[in-house]
């Protein structure tokens, strides 16, 4: 192929000077000998707006475009038919000569800002082709000033016909200056155009303000806005200074889709340097808000010496919301006397279920307030604001009394808006007549307006223009609500600040109302008193909540609201409002504002939300299984997805290096089995929190698509300027429902300037360290409260519960911002182990905070997979001054109506040895263990005896109302070691079932004191009624295999048992025509003798053929669902959830291994493990500086049998857990079975409190098996996550 160069001549032969010719210095050529456009001449009016100092002594500049040819570039306004330029009410004519650009589609007009009087209100300006004899019609009427409008110094404007700009009587060709207002066309044409808010970020570090003029381009796909000067900042009268956000406003047409900004300064004044952290642009027209990331110097003298960059957005830092659109607003001031206001108008659209506008003011300045609002005017402005629907349904108006003259009388109002599918708008008329005024009328400055009617303008298909004017059908109507609230009768209730309300119903809310005027009281708000309020709005429909608030001034603020009640004039509906809570910085949580329901509302409770954590519950709850996920707005769209949901739990460590930190959003994508991938999950704080810091330890509760089995993890955040480096040192994912943690040593830069050069990194959980945590189950968790005086609380309240398989630790109940308050049911999340079914829970609050008191109506659980119900029933006072005088309780599980365990009492009988010294003067508590869970903890007060605990005393003490705890096999026993003689020598505990008859005994005679035997004042001994047995060597297990229904066989099927202890060998099941098995959908049961193997671990299972069997060239399977093996001496079930396709096989060598999935061990088999064990406890210091603490340390060892209680690691003389040291302590308890789990924590006194443990060793003496718990983690306040405790676990 040839290459075919194609030359273009363009001749000149003229002057490009001041002076010579016609002066220019721009001309446009076109190729010679070539067909193209012709030369054209443009006389160009300009018509300087009548208004006061609309004239401007700037340099002006001009671009044309047109439809055929591009545009005339941007030529200056000099040469006028005027000696003086731009002045009032002046028309001003220029020539440009530039290549025919067809029908012109629009012109920007812009000036430098120059002068003394730079200033310019633009009416509009007209341009005639010479050729073609046409006039275009530019109307602007707007300023281009710093000071006026919008700040904007440039202006794209539209052609439009002339009937909007001529009288109809003027001749054609007229061009004067006064022309008729384009009253119809400004909502038409702010339709056609975009509006960006700009807001720019100068970084925080030395000298990175500038005093140079800044200037920005915005490039879009159809076009780019030109140069545009940034002189009007709305937020700071002194621009660009270091660590200063600033906000401009730049109005384009046709811009297209926004790729590129440039932005850069000329370099002038004192200190031109500029660092720049990021440039984000803001369009509600479309819907899109974008970062544009810079993190550079646009200096001569730093960095590369470039003072203009150009910036390309960040895709994962883009925006998206509903696009605003334009609203015409035009309000009409009355024709009485004193109607106008100086004040700051605002106001609210209100759509269907209530659907509304964010609180809007309409003046963007003080010389607008006194422009506009006069006595007999009407004030129109073009806003954009939220769609809100195809109906309005009303309006809010108001000031904020602001100025020497801001009381106002309002005639109507009127909206005026496109039609759906623009090709018409539509108007509606709000009428008012009315004071919105302190010293008029009712001394109100808001009103709610309803249409009265509509004006609909809409073109036909043939081009004419139809007019309707309709009646509104059935508007809302303006009601009248008595609101009598009452201040409790407690010390200090009363209150001197102003009090707001705002109320909302199913069919909007009233706004923010202040509480001024009380209708019965002149001192509203006193202690005990009632004072009622008449608020006037539209109609709110059911009124089921309410926010209040006050503004803390004035001498006596604090205020104790016990109640409102709310009464509808109209239709006498009354609401009820239950709040008993103080709005005070000092008391209780230190809020002003609180939210309060109805007192009967059980609906959506979701606006309480502040936090991510909270939204992430909302997608777990079962309330999202019935709603249509793209139905979803607001807040809560950007957390629900597609797909069954989980939770998870990050963990992220950032590294010490000094530019570790990041400001940037961080987010995670989990990848599971075949590829099936998570959304992006964003690792996001409550408000008021950002970034990661160096050192840090974050920790994100968050849900996300259940991908199964976790293969790898995407972790990256969305920073793109060199400042947004982020060193990762460490990454942990926990899978609460698979019972997994996954621990990743990093060590890796998400950066675009470090390392590899990359801002995100999909990590292998291969390379991870697995830790085993327990596999949770989720539910549902619903609390009622009662309804009594005072029955909400602050306390802390903690949750244990107990099962048929086991028990939870004691969890606290996160109370968030309006838990457990009067008459009110609270749904959450809690992540359980499956222990199901239930028996019974307990309940304990702490007593602390201004309402110690908490009244507990019930409790239910529900399964969040099986849908299970399990109920608990109280019914009572958590108190110590009232009901049962306790602040723990204990409720029995309620299953189907039958209760789970049955009601007994305790007499415990504690016996103290016949040994010098062996009375105490300490404070003594037990738990009672049994088969049923434990007593939780019982302090022995009340004795017979006048002096507890002496020298060969039995002390006796009752508890009634307890649960059963069946059979007896452990007893806890400790004392707080305070008193005179606090050593204690214990010779047995009985204690008797009294419902049962049946005593229990447990045999002590040792020491519990910190200076006598080994020195420990905790003790855990076995029943002394429970048999021992030796260990067996023999027994039978119960094999029980469900078949799927996608596979069954003919063929034999072999297992191996796995055990702790030993293998078992092969149990072969034959198959045979006359005992057939492993049906479609059958359970078969077998027994096998066998050596015993201690607990089962896993399961080796394969499908093997008859002799002499033809095996067919097509694979045949077997689907083995479940299989279910008790060991039958002590009871002990294992289960496997196997649902998996065995191949038929002739060898054994093809087989499949299963783990166990669930265990549940009998009392029969714990009795057996309960034999008293030496545990050695070594842990080992790091060696970072400052790792050793001299705080007291407490350790808690748990296990499969039950855990230690917390013990203190404390030797005399001896100065432990030092820097780099390995401090080793003996812990003497009942077996505790497989090593699940260690607690470390310290009660953070002494000097050095913090402390950095690397890990921790736990070597059971009996059978010298050791489980180390790494940790490598601070406990310290000041350091990483802030916790002084740990639960570290053993590594897979």
């Amino acid at each position: 192929m040839q290459e075919v160069i194609q030359e273009y001549k363009f001749d000149a032969h003229r002057w490009l000077a001041r002076g010579k010719e016609d002066n220019e210095l721009v001309v446009e050529l076109v190729p010679t000998g070539q067909e193209g456009p012709e030369p054209n001449t443009y006389e160009i009016q300009v018509i300087t707006g009548n208004v006061p100092k609309a004239g401007t002594d700037a340099n002006v500049f001009l671009t044309i475009y047109g439809e055929e040819y591009g545009d005339t570039g941007e030529r200056p306004l000099k040469k006028s038919d005027k000696s003086n330029k731009f002045e009032q009410g002046q028309t001003d004519t220029f020539t440009i000569y530039a290549i025919d650009l067809g029908p012109l589609t629009k012109i920007r007009i812009r000036h430098d800002n120059s002068g003394n009087r730079p200033g310019w209100f633009l009416d509009r300006i007209d341009i005639t082709d010479m050729n073609n004899e046409i006039t275009y019609y530019f109307p602007c009427q707007r300023w281009l000033a710093v000071e006026e409008d919008d700040g904007q110094l440039s202006r794209e404007l539209l052609p439009v016909d002339e009937s909007y700009v001529l009288p109809p009587s003027m001749e054609e060709g007229g061009g004067g200056g006064d022309n008729a207002p384009l009253d119809n066309l400004a909502l038409e044409q702010k339709d056609k155009s975009t509006t960006f808010s700009v807001t720019i970020k100068t970084g925080d570090k030395k000298n990175a303000g500038t005093d140079a003029n800044v200037f920005i381009t915005l490039f879009g796909t159809q076009d780019d806005t030109g140069m545009t000067l940034l002189k009007s900042s709305k937020t700071n009268s002194d621009k660009f200074e270091r660590d200063s956000i600033e906000i401009f406003t730049v109005e384009t047409l046709d811009l297209g889709d926004l790729w590129k900004v440039r932005i850069g300064h000329d370099n002038t004044g004192k200190a031109p340097g500029w660092f720049v952290d990021w440039v984000e642009v803001d369009a509600p027209s479309l819907g899109k808000c974008m970062t544009f990331p810079c993190g550079r110097w646009l200096a001569k003298n730093e960095d590369d010496g470039t003072i203009v960059r150009d910036l390309f957005h960040a895709e994962l830092q883009t925006r998206r919301y509903t696009p605003f659109v334009p609203y015409e607003i035009t309000l009409y001031t009355s024709d009485v006397f004193a109607a106008g206001t100086d004040a700051n108008i605002f106001i609210v659209i209100y759509g269907c279920d209530a659907v509304c506008t964010q609180q809007k003011y309409l003046c963007t300045n003080k010389r607008e307030q006194k422009l506009f609002f006069e006595r007999k005017s009407a004030s129109r402005f073009i806003m954009e604001l939220e769609d809100v629907g195809e109906i309005i349904e009303k309006i809010r108006i108001g000031h904020d009394n602001t100025g020497m003259n801001p009381g106002w009388h309002c005639s109507h109002v009127d909206i005026r808006r496109l039609l759906p599918d623009k090709d018409g708008t539509e108007t509606l008329t709000f009428p008012c007549d009315r004071w919105l005024a302190t010293s008029e009328d009712d001394k109100k400055t808001i009103r709610e307006l309803v249409p009265y009617d509509i004006f609909t303008e809409k073109y036909m298909r043939d081009g004419s223009l139809r007019q309707v004017y309709k009646e509104v059908e059935e508007p809302l109507d303006i009601v009248l609500y008595s609101v009598q609230i009452f201040t409790g009768n407690v010390p200090g209730a009363g209150t001197d600040a102003k009090v707001y309300i705002t109320i909302y119903g199913d069919l909007g809310d009233t706004g923010e109302r202040y509480l001024g005027k009380s209708e019965n009281r002149t001192n509203k708000f006193e202690r005990g008193k009632a004072d009622t309020f008449i608020i006037e709005a539209a109609d709110l429909g059911v009124i089921y909540k309410i926010k209040l608030r006050h503004d803390s001034t004035k001498w006596c603020a604090d205020w104790y609201v016990e109640k409102v009640e709310i009464w509808n004039d109209t239709n006498e509906d009354e609401f009820l409002f239950l709040c008993g809570r103080w709005l005070s910085l000092k008391k209780e949580d230190g809020r002003l504002e609180r939210l309060f329901y109805e007192k009967e509302y059980t609906g959506d409770r979701s606006s309480n939300c502040s936090s991510p954590a909270d939204f992430w519950e909302i997608t777990l709850s079962s309330k999202m299984a019935d709603i249509d996920i793209a139905t979803v707005t607001g807040p809560m769209a950007d957390y629900v997805q597609e797909g069954p949901v989980i939770p998870y739990y990050v963990s992220v460590t950032t590294g010490k290096h000094r530019d570790a930190a990041t400001d940037s959003r961080a987010y995670v994508i989990l990848i599971g089995q075949e590829d099936e991938r998570s959304n992006r999950i964003w690792l996001d704080y409550p408000r008021g929190k950002k970034g990661f810091s160096c050192g840090s330890v974050e920790e994100f509760y968050v849900a996300g698509l259940d991908v199964g089995i976790i293969k790898k993890i995407e972790l990256g955040h969305d920073g793109a300027s060199p400042e947004s480096c982020w060193l990762v040192e460490e990454l942990c994912l926990a899978v609460p429902t698979q019972g997994t943690k996954y621990i990743l040593r990093c060590n890796c830069w998400l950066a675009k300037d470090r390392g590899d050069g990359v801002t995100s990194r999909v990590f292998d959980l291969l390379d991870a360290m697995v830790v085993n945590i327990g596999v949770k189950v989720l539910y549902e968790m619903t609390v009622w409260t009662g309804d009594v005086v005072g029955g909400g609380t602050d306390s802390s309240i903690f949750m244990t519960l107990y099962g048929i398989n086991g028990s939870t630790e004691e969890v606290q109940l996160d109370k968030k911002k309006a838990r457990f308050e009067r008459e009110q049911n609270d749904t959450f999340i809690m992540e359980i182990l499956d222990i199901a079914p239930f028996t019974k829970m307990r309940i304990r609050i702490d007593g602390l905070g201004s309402r110690p008191e908490w009244f507990l109506e019930r409790i239910l659980l529900k399964n969040m997979n099986t849908g299970d119900l399990t109920m608990f029933y109280y019914g009572d006072w958590l108190s110590q001054r009232k009901g049962k005088k306790t602040l723990v309780c204990e409720m029995c599980a309620v299953i189907d109506g039958e209760e789970m365990m049955e009601w007994t009492s305790y007499t415990v009988s504690v016996k103290t040895s016949d040994v010098l010294g062996a009375g105490t003067d300490a404070n003594v508590f037990i738990i009672i263990f049994g088969e049923n869970g434990d007593s939780g903890t019982l302090a022995l007060k009340q004795s017979a005896n006048w002096n507890k605990f002496e020298r060969n005393s039995t002390d006796t003490f009752n508890f009634s109302d307890m649960l059963s705890l069946g059979h007896l096999c452990k007893l806890r026993v400790w004392h707080d070691n305070k008193g005179i003689f606090p050593g204690w020598h214990l010779s047995h505990v009985d204690v008797k079932d009294n419902s049962r008859d049946e005593t229990f005994r447990f045999q002590c005679d040792c020491w519990l004191s910190k200076s006598e035997g080994d020195r420990q004042t905790v003790r855990d001994f076995a029943c002394a009624n429970n048999e021992i047995h030796d260990e067996l060597e023999e027994t039978t297990y119960e094999i029980v295999i469900e078949t799927g229904n996608r596979g069954e066989t003919r063929e034999n099927v072999w297992l191996i048992l796995e055990g702790r202890k030993n293998r078992s060998k092969e149990f072969l099941v034959e198959n045979s025509s006359r005992q057939r098995a492993f049906r479609k959908g059958t359970t078969d049961t077998f027994e096998f003798d066998s050596v015993y193997l201690g607990d089962i671990a896993s399961l080796c299972v394969g499908h093997l053929a008859r002799e002499d069997r033809f095996i067919p060239k097509r694979e045949l399977v077997w689907h083995v669902k479940t299989i279910t093996i008790t060991e039958m001496e002590y009871g002990n079930v294992y289960f496997f959830n196997c649902d998996s396709l065995i191949p038929l096989k002739r060898k054994r060598k093809y087989f499949k291994v299963f783990e166990v999935t669930k265990t549940t061990e009998s009392f029969a088999s714990k009795v057996q493990s309960l034999v008293p064990v030496k545990y050695e406890v070594i842990v080992t210091t790091g060696y970072e500086p400052g790792a050793g603490t001299d705080a007291n340390v407490f350790v808690t060892i748990f296990g499969s049998s039950g855990d230690t209680g917390k013990r203190e690691l404390k030797q005399k003389t001896r100065n432990l857990f030092e820097r780099g040291g390995t401090d080793r302590f003996f812990l003497e308890t009942l077996e505790l079975g497989e090593l699940r789990k260690v607690r470390l924590e310290h009660d953070g006194s002494g000097y050095c409190s913090g402390w950095l443990v690397d890990k921790v060793e736990v070597t059971n003496t009996s059978t010298g098996v050791a489980t180390i718990f790494t940790c490598g983690r601070w406990l310290d306040k000041k350091r990483g996550d802030g916790l002084t405790w740990r639960d570290l676990f053993p590594s897979v």
